[in-house]
């Protein structure tokens, strides 16, 4: 599978993006597709997964409220609206894949394997 994630860009505080992860090259659906991540000196850290199937959605304390992982199985794409952006936002962006396994654990990068190339959020003060 191949992704690739756009969107990213350089707003200020209270402005809106939306990321697009658009996969393909894939024989199989996934178990869920997530956005992590990684500001500079930080580890990679969950953002939100939605399930390929149903609409399951999981996110991370916190960004409840101001971001919204959505999907369209018809252009094989994962969205992340994202508002009210604050600085403590900015990082680079990657969606990855979870593949169809007994346990799925969406917060941890280890079951994602596949990753986007990211894209770079900057929300300036």
């Amino acid at each position: 599978v191949q992704l690739q994630a756009s969107g990213g860009g350089l707003v200020q505080t209270g402005d809106s993006l939306r990321l697009s992860c658009l996969a393909s090259e894939f024989s199989s659906s996934p178990a869920v597709v997530g956005w992590f991540r990684q500001a500079p000196g930080k580890e990679r850290e969950f953002v939100a997964a939605i399930r390929w199937i149903g609409s399951r959605t999981f996110y991370e304390d916190f960004v409840k409220g101001r971001f919204t992982i959505s999907r369209d199985n018809a252009k094989n794409t994962v969205y992340l609206q994202m508002n009210s952006l604050t600085p403590e936002d900015t990082a680079v962006y990657h969606c990855a894949w979870h593949p169809q396994t007994a346990t799925v654990v969406v917060e941890s990068p280890r079951g994602y394997n596949a990753w986007g190339q990211g894209t770079q959020v900057t929300v300036s003060s």
